[in-house]
């Protein structure tokens, strides 16, 4: 829609909007708050909804559209009274792939520099996991968490995960079940603005978001991703917030862990000072803590590789773990799950997946290996999917090993094995082989900022 002229002619109405997107002209604030106000109120029918957003999806948005949008389905409910925290807010956002726990890492280390991360968060579905749910791997952890409960956890732990509330962006909600049926859900405006908006609500005032590209991201074009991370990055800009992207590559697992429990595990063999088979992780963790620490003022942009270097200290130390530590028993969770995993929840069996031939692994179709933790129980098919914080896979092989023949590519724990074959059909597949050696890719491809 930013073909045309500014639509301060046309009524302030649904009708109004729809005409002035069917002609391509740029829709002013007042439209948008309008449009968006209807909508949650239940003024403005589904179907005047739906073609607003089969408009966005085909005609795109401009920048200042973008934040419109955003902004309106921020203001469309509360947001987070973070008045009452003591210090610098900051947060990140992945757009998900496999292994991506790094919200267990970012967020314990950035605190250990004083700064205060609300980081409310989603649950998985389709191929890629979510924070919410990993977290309750651990026994007793509460995800659902009063304002004032936030406020004191910041407090006094420095960091608070929690889920988000329906009070925040009701927007959101309703314009993402439209999207679902209409598939209008690929529209980047649409994507930057429900991730935005949400993040608004939440009050942090520095914001790092990290957007995935590859085989086993949402965004699997280097383009796509690049716009949806430029789009973010203005929208975080406009809303006065100190804000920046990084893209990196979900061309394999970011870590050897695929499921709930067992992401968790990794998450405190890292904050133990743990760091072989874990490289790429730890990197983007890193990475991602790194801008954080810039938008908490404790470093600036010119000095990240010193920001960086003083991360990986930190974590070696285990500064970290006690905060991630603290967080649990914060959030009512078993802290000796923390002390010894052995107590988190534990599959009945395990079983290794062979590989059919020999080479060099070339590449991994990414969503087949999160597809296989699906099928075994570690994520939802559907909405109404209950997990199994037990299950998943433990990956063995990365793109660029040697691979011989009947030699495991990874091991899989179970504890339902009606789908079994079709688990290990499907980690298979996910593997080509190569008879050359080959080099992996980049792992951090762009930063926007």
């Amino acid at each position: 829609m930013p073909m045309g002229n500014p639509i301060t002619q046309n009524p302030v109405t649904a009708r109004g909007v729809l005409d002035a997107v069917k002609r391509g002209q740029e829709l002013t604030k007042a439209h948008v708050d309008y449009f968006v106000r209807g909508v949650v109120d239940g003024s403005i029918p589904n179907y005047q909804a739906a073609a607003f957003l089969m408009a966005v999806r085909m005609g795109g948005m401009s920048d200042r559209e973008t934040a419109f949008l955003t902004q309106a389905m921020t203001n469309s409910g509360r947001c987070l009274d973070l008045s009452g925290v003591r210090g610098v807010t900051v947060d990140k956002h992945s757009t998900g792939g496999i292994s991506d726990g790094t919200s267990f890492i970012v967020a314990p280390l950035v605190a250990t520099y004083g700064l205060r991360v609300p980081m409310m968060s989603g649950r998985g579905l389709g191929h890629t996991g979510g924070t919410l749910d990993k977290l309750e791997a651990i026994p007793g952890f509460r995800t659902s968490l009063a304002e004032e409960e936030v406020v004191e956890s910041l407090n006094k732990v420095g960091i608070a995960i929690f889920g988000q509330t329906s009070e925040i962006a009701p927007a959101d909600k309703i314009f993402y079940g439209l999207r679902d049926v209409t598939e209008t859900v690929d529209s980047i405006p649409l994507i930057a603005a429900s991730i935005m908006s949400k993040k608004l609500a939440e009050g942090a005032s520095g914001l790092v978001m990290n957007v995935t590209t590859g085989s086993g991201a949402f965004m699997n074009q280097l383009d796509e991703a690049k716009k949806l991370a430029e789009t973010m990055v203005s929208i975080g800009k406009q809303s006065g917030r100190r804000a920046s992207s990084v893209i990196t590559s979900m061309d394999q697992p970011l870590g050897p862990y695929v499921g709930n429990a067992l992401e968790i595990r990794q998450a405190i063999e890292v904050l133990t000072g743990v760091t072989h088979r874990y490289k790429n992780f730890i990197s983007v963790s890193v990475e991602l803590a790194a801008h954080l620490l810039v938008h908490g003022g404790i470093y600036t942009f010119d000095q990240m590789e010193g920001a960086r270097n003083d991360l990986r200290a930190k974590l070696a130390s285990g500064a970290a773990l006690k905060v991630f530590r603290d967080m649990v028993e914060a959030q009512g969770g078993d802290v000796s799950a923390i002390e010894d995993p052995r107590r988190l929840p534990q599959a009945s069996k395990t079983i290794d997946v062979l590989a059919t031939g020999s080479g060099y692994v070339g590449a991994i179709n990414t969503t087949h290996i999160g597809l296989a933790s699906v099928y075994l129980g570690a994520g939802r098919e559907t909405v109404d999917t209950k997990i199994d914080p037990a299950v998943g896979i433990e990956v063995f092989k990365f793109v660029g090993d040697r691979v011989v023949e009947n030699e495991p590519l990874a091991r899989l724990y179970v504890n339902d094995a009606s789908r079994l074959e079709e688990v290990q059909t499907t980690i298979q597949g996910a593997y080509t082989l190569s008879h050359k050696e080959v080099s992996p890719g980049e792992l951090i491809l762009e930063t926007i900022r």
